[in-house]
């Protein structure tokens, strides 16, 4: 069965190139920007509301928080705190959420419960609901040195107390937070950083667009990947590493998998297929490689189980994929249309699910199209347990019946 086309939860007035879900709160929080010093399009912050109404989860604007000239182009998130990667700086928010004043002219409150759907494209409303939401500013650092300067990628570790980003320049950097002292930096690649994941026991995996993927002990090398060594047909520079996560390992919480994304260095007419690999959590070796199409993926995330896997490409497109397997479950051509920019699933926790209603997963993506889509993953129908023992039980009795019947004196 085909999947249902992803419903648009809300519309941005400016690119979205991230989004973030918080872990024990209904609260959804996407950011980009278009450079309003030269188009004039705004940059910003908008923290989102999510809820279930009349039978299908909406979103609301809560607040839009003004980054002025400075577009957000990636982000971490920490209970309630924000790195923000702007330009060449890592800007630190914290944000705190307080119900709305019941009869405080009636605005807020009016506001949030008139809207049954999708937020509209009427963007006049942005700034009326900020009474939900505060942000304080608290650290701004410069995170990348390069000519064109960008910080490309940034992550907390598992307690909040360091975040780790990288950039154009090829460096890793560390900072203890919240104080933001650097304590670490090294040149980690030659060329960009693409991505980042942070292990067990204190270990960085980086992506670069040098054909590297490294783990890193502090700044020490501890292992380069080779996606590719079962599958001597294709060379070592062919392809490049564009994504890397780690996901805890279904039914076992406390071991760890890393998912890699593998896509094409060079664009071809025909274009060959991009890579998913599997790796041991520990020895870092291959356990499983492959194709998830044709289409450049462009993002990857991970469910909190480490059940499912999400893509966003750059045509637009968004698939759900099974980890164990890496086989693809959900697809939705240019659900977006444009490149697809970050993927986010909807957290697990008691409030996540409250959110999902019955569904197995939802998966938010954003793109430059200033969308924020969601796609929804109904429940696998799954026999009980008991059901199936007894359609066992039925099965061994015909069996000996019709065993009897073939051989009078069977029994």
């Amino acid at each position: 069965m085909a999947p249902r086309r992803p419903a648009e939860l809300y519309r941005a007035p400016f690119p979205l190139y991230t989004v973030r879900l918080h872990p024990r709160r209904p609260l959804a929080i996407t950011a980009g920007g278009g450079g309003a010093a030269k188009t004039g399009i705004r940059n910003g912050v908008h923290f989102l509301q999510l809820e279930q109404v009349g039978g299908q989860l909406s979103a609301s604007l809560l607040h839009s928080y003004d980054t002025e000239t400075r577009a957000t182009m990636t982000m971490a998130l920490a209970d309630d705190i924000i790195a923000a990667g702007q330009d060449a700086d890592c800007h630190i928010l914290r944000f705190s959420l307080r119900a709305p004043e019941p009869g405080r002219d009636g605005s807020a409150d009016k506001g949030l419960r008139k809207r049954k759907g999708p937020v509209p494209a009427a963007q006049g409303e942005t700034q009326r609901q900020t009474s939900e939401v505060t942000v304080e500013s608290l650290h701004s650092v410069r995170t990348d040195f390069s000519p064109d300067a960008l910080q490309k990628a940034v992550r907390f570790n598992a307690d909040g107390s360091l975040l780790v980003t990288g950039g154009a320049d090829g460096f890793l950097r560390l900072w203890e937070f919240p104080s933001m002292k650097k304590t670490l930096e090294f040149k980690a690649h030659d060329g960009e950083i693409e991505d980042i994941a942070l292990g067990p026991d204190n270990k960085v995996v980086t992506a670069g667009r040098d054909f590297q993927c490294c783990v890193w002990q502090r700044d020490q090398l501890v292992t380069g990947l080779h996606w590719n060594e079962n599958l001597p047909s294709i060379p070592d520079k062919a392809y490049r590493y564009q994504a890397c996560r780690f996901g805890t390992v279904e039914d076992n919480a406390r071991a760890l998998r890393l998912y890699t994304v593998q896509v094409p260095h060079k664009r071809e007419r025909r274009p060959p297929p991009c890579y998913l690999t599997k790796w041991d959590g520990k020895s870092f070796l291959p356990l499983l490689t492959r194709p998830c199409g044709s289409e450049v993926i462009s993002c990857l995330s991970i469910s909190d189980s480490g059940t499912f896997l999400g893509l966003g490409t750059v045509t637009g497109s968004v698939a759900i994929h099974i980890a164990f397997s890496l086989q693809r479950l959900y697809y939705v051509k240019e659900a977006h249309g444009i490149v697809v920019t970050d993927v986010a699933f909807v957290p697990e926790s008691q409030r996540g699910r409250e959110l999902l209603a019955g569904n197995e997963a939802a998966l938010l993506s954003v793109a430059v199209d200033s969308r924020c889509k969601l796609h929804l993953l109904p429940s696998r129908r799954s026999l009980p347990i008991w059901l199936l023992l007894l359609l066992c039980a039925g099965l061994i009795i015909a069996a000996i019946l019709l065993l009897q019947f073939a051989f009078p004196g069977f029994l």
